[in-house]
């Protein structure tokens, strides 16, 4: 732990950091609170708090207490996992991108994020390029979507207990307006964005509807707009429908390879 004699000691990240371990270990933290254990003005604390926010590592909730955000909400056993998904799955994810021919990629759910942990860019001239390594909230991608439909209504409240973080226009902004997204999503089987996210990228996700390594996971497909017609969209979610199907079949029945 840094001393607050050490002359390298950088104020705002040392305020920042004694915040993190307050949410770690207390779980809910007021503006107040913060200011009296940081020592400085609730304005301060304030700013401090919004910026963890902007990051993903604390949400506001009730009564306006801030809480660990999905960042903070990692846990290592989770993430241990994302080798044994990753090892698991990449036939279906490869299955997949040989069908279509675009870019795929595997994602993990990880609180109220997803992570981008596996994918294929496709060859094609025009293409969407590959995100793995990257988070976004899971009710902003139509493979967050597929596995947050999968959950029950009051397990779906309690895990956005916080409320939904802010998203690109399109999205939803209340956990009830979510809840009705997912409606539909668990009647077609897979999630939609038709450029909410990105201009000029259409993407379609579905659950593997079981676990994996103890993960939640789900595949997807990006296309850019200019090559999907309605036709063309109908084949690319049969194909990744059917390919997670088999997924889902093969992994909840074979035991992880040893």
């Amino acid at each position: 732990m840094v001393q607050k004699t050490d002359p390298y000691r950088i104020d705002a990240v040392d305020r920042a950091l004694q915040l993190l371990s307050l949410l770690r270990d207390r779980g809910r933290l007021s503006v107040t609170e913060a200011a009296h254990e940081l020592g400085v003005a609730p304005s301060t604390a304030h700013r401090l708090l919004s910026t963890l926010g902007l990051r993903g590592w604390a949400v506001q909730g009730d009564k306006r207490l801030y809480e660990a955000g999905p960042e903070l909400a990692v846990h290592v056993p989770a993430a241990a996992g994302i080798p044994e998904v990753r090892r698991r799955v990449r036939p279906h994810l490869a299955s997949l991108y040989e069908q279509l021919d675009e870019t795929v990629h595997l994602m993990v759910l990880s609180g109220t994020d997803v992570r981008f942990v596996d994918g294929i860019e496709s060859e094609q001239t025009l293409r969407v390029s590959l995100r793995v390594g990257t988070r976004a909230p899971a009710h902003t991608t139509p493979g967050g979507r597929a596995m947050l439909a999968e959950l029950s209504p009051d397990a779906l409240v309690t895990l956005h207990a916080g409320g939904l973080r802010p998203g690109p226009g399109g999205h939803a902004r209340t956990v009830e307006e979510l809840g009705t997204e997912l409606e539909q999503v668990r009647a077609q089987r897979f999630g939609l964005n038709r450029e909410m996210s990105e201009p000029g990228v259409v993407a379609l996700g579905a659950s593997l509807g079981t676990e994996v390594g103890g993960l939640r996971a789900a595949l997807t497909v990006a296309v850019p707009t200019a090559r999907l017609t309605g036709a063309d969209a109908e084949a690319v979610a049969a194909a990744l429908v059917e390919t997670c199907a088999q997924a889902h079949a093969e992994l909840s029945t074979a035991s992880p390879p040893g």
